[in-house]
């Protein structure tokens, strides 16, 4: 409180001296000092600077070099600049000030509307020196009333008032004013209201794309009285010579639905003023999140071309497409394939990125367009983005830039190459060893898209797909085979020894086996499990990825079974069998990790899963599918959807 109190005797201060000042100076200084003034605040108000880049390049310059997008940015601020100054010129602007430096265009529109005898709306959007239409019209020899908001400081307040009521202009307060505004209506007198900035109770239409929130109470009244809208845009010539654009007269239609003809005869409006802004795109004040309580999110999940990272932001981008249906708000979703030129391009695009400041990390786009393949860069720059998504370090840096240059939100999955606090949030696994932070996510496996719908629907797939080898008994064991790694190598005896061991506990049980590989199992481990299996009744399904794979295999084979054996080396594949709440058995190998050892004694620990060695399988499993304790599985989506709640 105290600190508006000061900032409000400071802005009144301010003011009258920028009066006194432009009252000696020459009109043209003056406002060569205002665009001065627009580019002190473009610097030194980085924030919301990012936030006009941002807009301006999702509303005009989508498809146009970023490098304009900044220059738009720029000329906006000194635009702003200028306007301030001239707000300060108000206590000596007078008819033949207005006669110089005014130009109106279509002024014949004023007398058609008023023709009409039920009153005029001046309908005007945050743009050009609208603080100027009360002067102007209360010249023009017309009554005129502005309905305006209080602002935060009421001593600045009131002095912009006193200055607008000495120009012979009346006024009438936002807040308990609506009675007067039907009386001035009903008078066939004139009123100018703002169609943009709807907030929370805006009317949601189309703005340049996208659903954007629009202020409804000039239509309300046009509906409701049958007044006449003159939609108004401004738009600086040279100096202080100011171009006022009345559009035709508009009359709102109806068609007997209340809210269809609230909707329609706004967006129609919208549409008017799009076109100005198109044409004079550094007039708009682009400072504000023009698309906030928009309806519609577009997704983007920036893919490194490895299919363990992508199903993990593809696990993500189902949530928030979930979260963001139960708030009536539609998604689409885009998947990029990002390439880099070379090694080397993406390790100086990742140091750029690393030492780039908070709000000055747009002007790395252009280190971006060239660190990117072509085709990279065009379906990158292309899109409208609000929320981005990666999954891995490689691609954490794009995601960084790009978020920051549509003022979209990042979420990364795994521990990213730059620092945590670039990101909305972080969803790491705990075998990585993450620190707390407000801004992280703190999961005990790998992220996917199993549930109880996916299963059911790779289920039937794999059912109906006719590699199934006959009907399937009860229980029916399922085998998920990996491959090398790094360090890990599966070699063809083990897997004798663990087909060997399955088989006969099939044979104790009377269950069935269902069996894929990967694309990393090695072929003498596939040659050794097709000798085992290839002819083996009980083996109900057998699928070697490296000669015809299925997409819907694990899968499926995870909906079907009752029971899981596991490779150990695939974080990814063994965090996927314990999101299907199956009994998950990993067999033990070495060559693993110490990451890959501290996953699998934290899965243990908390049994989610059974490590044993190869030759106790078959007792264990016997063991197991007898007592039949509790399927234990972690609640990872559970916490990522109560963080996404929170930066959504």
């Amino acid at each position: 409180m105290k600190q508006n109190l000061i900032a409000d005797y400071l802005s009144c201060i301010l003011f009258k001296a920028a009066s006194f000042l432009t009252f000696l100076l020459p009109l043209n200084v003056s406002l060569f000092l205002g665009r001065r003034l627009g580019d002190l605040i473009y610097f030194f108000d980085p924030k919301h600077h990012l936030a006009a880049y941002a807009n301006i390049r999702k509303a005009i310059t989508l498809n146009s070099d970023f490098r304009l997008t900044s220059k738009i940015t720029r000329r906006a601020y000194q635009s702003f600049g200028q306007n301030l100054m001239e707000i300060s010129f108000i206590p000596r602007i007078n008819k033949a000030y207005l006669e110089k430096y005014i130009h109106i265009e279509n002024s014949h529109f004023i007398e058609e509307a008023f023709k009409r005898g039920k009153g005029v709306i001046f309908l005007a959007v945050h743009e050009g020196n609208w603080e100027l239409s009360n002067i102007i019209c209360a010249n023009l020899g017309f009554p005129f009333i502005l309905f305006v908001r209080d602002q935060g400081f009421p001593r600045l307040n009131s002095l912009l008032n006193s200055y607008r009521l000495k120009q012979g202009a009346r006024i009438i307060h936002k807040q308990g004013g609506v009675r007067q505004l039907i009386e001035v209506l009903k008078n066939n007198q004139a009123i100018g209201m703002t169609a943009d900035q709807g907030g929370k109770n805006g009317e949601i239409v189309k703005f340049f794309g996208k659903s954007a929130s629009m202020s409804t109470g000039a239509v309300k009244l046009a509906l409701r009285y049958d007044c006449s809208i003159i939609p108004v845009f401004y738009t600086r010539m040279k100096g202080p010579h100011t171009k006022v654009i009345l559009d035709k007269v508009y009359t709102v239609t109806k068609s007997g639905n209340a809210q269809k003809d609230l909707r329609d005869n706004l967006q129609r409006l919208v549409n008017i003023y799009e076109k100005y802004i198109q044409q004079y795109p550094y007039e708009y004040l682009w400072t504000y999140k023009i698309w906030k309580y928009g309806k519609e999110k577009e997704l983007l999940i920036l893919s490194d071309g490895k299919a363990g990272h992508l199903h993990q932001a593809e696990s993500v981008a189902k949530l928030i497409n979930r979260k963001l249906s139960e708030r009536g708000i539609k998604s689409t979703l885009s998947i990029c394939e990002v390439k880099f030129r070379s090694r080397l391009s993406r390790f100086i695009f990742g140091w750029l990125a690393a030492f780039s400041g908070k709000y000055q990390c747009h002007l790395c786009l252009g280190y971006l367009r060239q660190a990117l393949s072509e085709e990279s860069w065009l379906d990158l720059i292309n899109l409208k983005l609000d929320i981005i998504i990666s999954a891995g370090d490689k691609l954490s840096a794009v995601n960084y830039i790009l978020a920051k240059a549509n003022q979209a939100r990042s979420v990364v999955v795994m521990r990213p190459a730059l620092s945590l606090k670039k990101f909305d949030l972080a969803i790491i696994p705990r075998h990585d060893q993450p620190k707390e932070r407000k801004n992280v996510v703190i999961t005990e496996g790998a992220l996917n898209l199993i549930d109880a719908d996916y299963l059911k629907e790779r289920a039937v797939s794999l059912q109906q797909s006719g590699l199934l080898k006959g009907p399937l008994l009860s229980p029916c064991i399922g085998v998920l085979i990996g491959g090398n790694s790094k360090k890990f190598i599966i070699v063809r005896q083990a897997i004798t020894e663990l087909v060997c061991q399955i088989k006969k506990t099939a044979e104790e049980l009377n269950a069935d086996i269902l069996l894929t590989t990967s694309r990393r199992t090695p072929p003498e481990a596939e040659q050794a499990i097709k000798k085992e299996l290839g002819n083996y009744p009980r083996c109900k399904l057998l699928i070697i990825a490296n000669e015809s794979n299925h997409p819907d295999a694990v899968g499926g084979i995870l909906g079907l079974s009752n029971i899981i054996i596991s490779s150990p080396e695939s974080i990814s594949m063994i965090s996927e069998a314990v999101m299907a709440q199956k009994y998950v058995v990993v067999f033990e190998a070495g060559g693993l990790s110490s990451k890959h050892q501290r996953f699998l004694n934290n899965f243990q620990d908390k049994r989610y899963i059974y490590k044993k060695q190869i030759n106790q399988l078959s007792g264990f499993i016997k063991g197991v599918m007898g007592e039949r304790p509790e399927v234990n599985f972690p609640d990872d989506n559970l916490k990522v959807g109560a963080a996404l709640d929170k930066i959504l």
